[in-house]
Parts: structure tokens; sequence; C-alpha cells
């Protein structure tokens, strides 16, 4: 049953995302294109629950643990965070980067551990471009993420998810 779930899922995602293509086929190959795909609408998710958890799940209240206290857009982050990235991995391995010879596990490992990667250069880029530099938030933002896709594609490419040639 779960077997024929994934399977419609996977063929379902392959032909709507596909289905668009012919429009940009001028610009980038498919692969690039489905990570382009794939990677914007997971952000796009990301973001729908964020705003959710933050605004009406949290309802913008500190969330009290026995040990510790999380404000409440970090808890939001958090959530949203725990369930976009399984569902990035998911649209990697079986849409993006499909044919890998590694297995599931030391794919998800490595992909976790770009995704980590990910996380710390965006930290590190917005500490440096707001607070070295002196720019602007949103445009250093704008850059920042620019840069994090180009690791990131690359990254999950030739590392997460290899292709034998």
């Amino acid at each position: 049953m779960l077997l024929s779930l994934h399977y419609f899922v996977k063929e379902t995602i392959l032909k709507t995302v596909d289905f668009f293509y012919p429009i940009f086929r001028k610009f980038m190959p498919l692969q690039t294109y489905r990570y382009a795909a794939c990677g914007g609408s997971n952000t796009a998710l990301n973001i729908l629950i964020y705003f959710i958890s933050y605004n009406f799940v949290l309802k913008k209240q500190i969330v009290h643990l026995p040990f510790i206290a999380i404000s409440p857009h970090i808890a939001a982050f958090l959530i949203a965070f725990f369930i976009t990235m399984p569902i990035g991995f998911y649209l990697n391995m079986f849409v993006v980067f499909k044919g890998s010879y590694l297995r599931r596990r030391i794919q998800f490992i490595r992909y976790f551990m770009v995704v980590m990667a990910c996380v710390v250069l965006n930290y590190l880029f917005l500490k440096l471009f707001v607070e070295q530099f002196g720019w602007y938030p949103t445009p250093s933002a704008i850059l920042t993420t620019v840069i994090i896709i180009g690791f990131s594609y690359l990254s999950q490419r030739y590392f997460s998810f290899r292709v034998r040639k």
C-alpha cells in the first residue's frame, strides 16, 4: 500500500513539474528546472508553515519546555524545518536527483549535512553583509539566498545524490 502511494505521489509530482518545463527549456536543463521547481515549492511550504505556526499554533507566545524557553519565531522555524526538511529530501531523491548509487541512509545523512551547512552559511552571510558591510537586510537576504541556492544545488548534486557516470 505505501509503495503504491509512493509511486503515485512521485509520478504525480513529476508529471506536474514536467508539464511546465517546455516554458523553461531554453533557459535551463531539466534537472536544474526540477531543482528550482521543487526547491521553490518546498520553500513556499516552509514559509506557509512558519506563518501558520507562529501566528495561529504558537499564537506568538514563548514555548516553555522543562529546561528551556524557546521564542515563538525560533519555535516556528523548528516546526517548519522538521516538516519541510524530509519533504525536501524526498523531492531531491525521487524527482530531482534520480539514479544515485548511494544507499538512502547515506543520502539522507549527506542531505542533512548540506542543509545544516546552508543554515550556518545563511547565518554567517547575513551577519557579514548586514553587520560588517552595513548593507540593508533585505538585499543581503536576497544575495545570501542566491549564494546558498548555488551551494546547495552543487552540494546535493555532487555530494548527497552522486550518480556514477
